[in-house]
């Protein structure tokens, strides 16, 4: 890596304008530590970006807003504001997003995006007021609607609501493909995206929804990948363009040249910067989003699998090259146990590989963890489950991607009086976790409380969140590792049932990454990065 000097007022302006997703972190997901001299700080701004959330007749979105309250040493302490703004949508000349169907449906999304009497052309959004706009850290703000054109949103948080900005987006879809609960973490805007577990076969119909909240275009390349290698077919997902200000949603199938089950599919930029995440909607089982899984490492930890789940597909994929053989452990209550007859897992380079676990934590909640089989050097893998809850005409699925360690704090929004799990797991024996939860003041209503919680290494906890007294409204959830405490992932399920349908979404919690690594002035910035 060239190595590059630079002054601390040309770095701190550097680092003033990215996002926590910025902030550094050495590899594994553990805080580097600071440099002599150097200095974490609150990012002071932060970008999300949430996608379309549906086109049903019969579906109704809650955006919930949030940001953790107390300003750390360094903070800029003056008021700040946090909103989004609806964006354009990329559309075929017959009106249809990129790549949903018709003759000029192609699967490059949308490339350019001009008016053009044949091919793609943007819409605009139906309006520019903000949404979930928030001044204040500590409370939730909520918005709903039941519009079928709901727009894609993007936009900042500056100042005090930066650091730890988090919105969760609900939709409850009622009837149709996809019907269910559908929620999503609204994503950070970046440069490469995994997200294994997509699928192109029958019944089941997979957008990614690509959307970009800079002025300037974003130039995306899309690959999927399968049991048997590259998928994409013709370079059809290749040199999309998606303009200013503007999503395109991307079919999948219009990616590949036959139906695939048990794929990965991966979102690289070329230029500019991308929100991504994949809406996967199932004839017969419901439908989720599914949200980028973590950069590919050794080991992969998937927290948060429900007690009641009737099936669960495991598809993981190996991006290097190398080959990963892996060994496949349950985190339960009690203890890591091995899936039965699932002693190994061997992913060829450049491949996925789809396991199918069954109903594997026969009533008592648990996590997955892959570490590297023993011997083994540990190439870099990443993974997904699909979780199927209920049975017959009664399936609900969600998605669990592999999920990064909460290294200060993680936060998730819309959380309700009822229908909550959150799941604490701490992947490594002998290393117990003890982590700090806080629900925050209700948006209607309640006071914040906290509870700690510590769990043994090896295990995997699954309780009923706190929650106010008195709640009114909607609130959310902090967990922060306590000094000491040995590595934590988190997830959090929403269970809202429709009629006999077990309707319910899973939402992992990464570490936020709310803070920055400053370095002093004429230090080497080679040793803040890895």
């Amino acid at each position: 890596m060239k190595r590059t000097i630079l002054s601390l007022t040309a770095t701190a302006a550097a680092l003033a304008a990215v996002t926590g997703v910025a902030a550094v972190a050495a590899p594994g997901g553990e805080r580097a530590a600071a440099p002599a001299g150097g200095t974490w700080l609150p990012v002071q701004r932060s970008t999300l970006v949430c996608p379309a959330p549906s086109s049903s007749e019969v579906a109704e979105t809650a955006y919930t807003a949030f940001s953790p309250p107390g300003a750390a040493a360094g903070a800029d302490t003056r008021k700040g504001t946090a909103q989004l703004l609806p964006t354009g949508t990329v559309a075929d000349s017959h009106g249809n997003p990129a790549g949903k169907g018709g003759k000029d449906a192609k699967g490059k999304g949308g490339k350019g995006g001009a008016a053009d009497s044949g091919g793609p052309r943007t819409v605009p959004p139906p309006d520019t007021k903000p949404v979930v706009p928030l001044q204040q850290a500590g409370k939730p703000v909520v918005a709903t609607t039941d519009s079928p054109g709901a727009p894609a949103l993007a936009g900042s948080a500056e100042g005090v609501p930066a650091p730890g900005w988090t919105v969760q987006q609900t939709t409850a879809v009622a009837a149709g493909s996809g019907r269910g609960l559908q929620g999503l973490s609204c994503t950070a805007p970046d440069t490469q995206f995994w997200f294994p577990g997509v699928s192109t076969a029958a019944g089941r119909t997979d957008y990614v929804h690509l959307t970009n909240p800079d002025p300037a275009p974003a130039v995306v390349d899309l690959e999927m990948r399968g049991k048997d290698g590259p998928l994409t077919a013709g370079g059809g997902g290749e040199d999309i363009t998606v303009p200013p200000h503007t999503t395109v949603p991307v079919l999948l199938s219009t990616l590949t040249g036959s139906p695939a089950d048990g794929a990965a599919l991966h979102v690289s930029v070329r230029s500019g910067r991308i929100g991504a995440a994949v809406q996967a909607a199932d004839a017969k089982a419901g439908g989720d989003w599914l949200p980028p899984a973590a950069d590919p490492s050794a080991s992969v930890v998937l927290p948060g699998i429900p007690a009641d789940a009737t099936d669960v597909q495991l598809v993981a994929v190996a991006p290097g090259d190398s080959d990963a053989d892996l060994t496949v452990q349950l985190a339960t209550p009690t203890g890591l146990i091995t899936p039965t007859g699932l002693d190994s897992l061997h992913v060829k380079s450049g491949m996925t590989t789809t396991v199918d676990l069954k109903d594997v934590t026969k009533g008592e909640a648990g996590s997955l963890v892959l570490t590297p089989a023993d011997g083994t050097a540990g190439a870099p893998v990443t993974a997904a489950l699909k979780v199927v809850r209920g049975k017959g005409d009664n399936q609900e699925t969600a998605f669990i991607p592999a999920t990064r360690p909460v290294e200060t704090r993680g936060t998730v929004a819309d959380n309700r009086a009822k229908g909550g799990t959150l799941t604490l797991v701490a992947p490594t024996k002998g290393k117990d976790a003890k982590v700090k939860v806080t629900a925050s003041a209700g948006s209607g209503g309640g006071p914040p409380v906290s509870k700690t919680y510590t769990v043994k290494g090896g295990t995997s906890l699954a309780v009923p969140p706190p929650q106010p007294s008195g709640l009114k409204g909607a609130y959310a959830l902090t967990v922060e590792p306590q000094p000491g405490s040995g590595p934590v992932h988190a997830a959090r399920m929403l269970a809202l049932p429709q009629g006999g349908v077990p309707a319910f979404t899973i939402q992992p919690l990464p570490d936020d990454r709310g803070s920055v690594l400053v370095p002093t002035a004429g230090q080497d910035l080679s040793l803040l990065t890895r």
